[in-house]
């Protein structure tokens, strides 16, 4: 997710999705190392439309809330308190990151071996923005999920307000298989509220996944990256799913985050999971292959009814 779920991806999916659909977002995971980052990247990570007050906001949004990384108690109790006062309504503790470079830096999964730490960093965040509410998110366990229960009460403990659970352990990372009877686990260990996360590809996991499990709401990743409509269950065609493509393109370009070429590789990671409007066909390497930016931008206008001359295309720089 990290690189793809910046505020302007995220902004176009929630422009796609009644926030009755999409209960909330999260920002991707800021790092926190060893000392507060600073409110003006906190400001960043939220987005511009996140921050407006809501009177001057185009209709009813689901809220934005800031997911921080890190082992650093201090450090992250004040990135989470200045979250709250730049204008985030919620906090997110991220202890499911696998990646190599979290767990070199004793955060993300490393610290579903310290149940005790993870407990004290949930309580000294959650201290630190009362009365926000602060969740947490674990994997079900490190190596494997003997101590899935222990860390669920943890995070309860910490006096979080909600625990999401991702059904894959640490060393699991995102194989295809999941186990959802560990979500079902850590509803019946807490009391707060469950929300589950790991293999949801469709709106009907999404209903699946709560009727199995009792937990209350479900959470999506890679999926939303390859269907932003996955949240309503609406079926888009071709033209209407390359659009968005198109349209974020667009966003990147104008808004001086990317080149042409740099926004041509965002699509790409997209593309890696799309399946909105079976717009790829069976040619996703044929599209994933495509290098030069204006062939590929070319070819998703001509998906979606789009002239070359119409003003909103992708533009070099």
């Amino acid at each position: 997710m990290e690189g793809v779920t910046e505020p302007c991806f995220r902004d176009l999916l929630l422009a796609r999705n009644r926030p009755e659909a999409l209960g909330g977002t999260f920002t991707e995971f800021v790092r926190v190392v060893d000392s507060p980052l600073p409110r003006r990247l906190l400001r960043e990570h939220l987005g511009e439309r996140a921050l407006r007050p809501r009177a001057e906001r185009e209709g009813p949004r689901a809220p934005v809330g800031v997911q921080l990384m890190g082992s650093d108690v201090g450090a992250l109790a004040e990135t989470a308190r200045r979250a709250i006062e730049v204008g985030a309504p919620l906090v997110d503790l991220n202890f499911g990151c696998p990646a190599k470079g979290a767990l070199r830096g004793c955060a993300g999964s490393a610290l579903l071996r310290e149940p005790a730490k993870l407990e004290s960093i949930v309580r000294a965040c959650v201290a630190a923005v009362s009365p926000a509410p602060l969740t947490g998110k674990i994997r079900a366990g490190y190596d494997d999920d003997s101590r899935l229960e222990d860390l669920a009460r943890a995070v309860e403990a910490g006096g979080a307000a909600m625990l999401t659970i991702h059904c894959r352990t640490r060393a699991e990372a995102y194989c295809d298989e999941v186990d959802w009877t560990r979500i079902a686990r850590a509803v019946n260990s807490v009391s707060i509220p469950v929300c589950g996360n790991g293999g949801v590809a469709t709106h009907a996991d999404l209903v699946r996944m709560r009727r199995e499990t009792g937990c209350a709401f479900a959470m999506v990743g890679r999926a939303a990256l390859g269907d932003p409509w996955i949240f309503e269950g609406l079926r888009v065609d071709a033209a209407e799913a390359a659009r968005f493509l198109l349209e974020y393109a667009d966003v990147l370009v104008l808004s001086g985050g990317a080149s042409t070429r740099g926004a041509a590789a965002r699509v790409k990671q997209l593309l890696v999971h799309w399946t909105a409007g079976d717009l790829l066909g069976g040619d996703r390497d044929g599209w994933l292959r495509e290098g030069d930016p204006a062939r590929l931008f070319e070819r998703l206008r001509s998906h979606a009814g789009v002239d070359a001359a119409t003003p909103e295309r992708v533009t070099d720089r």
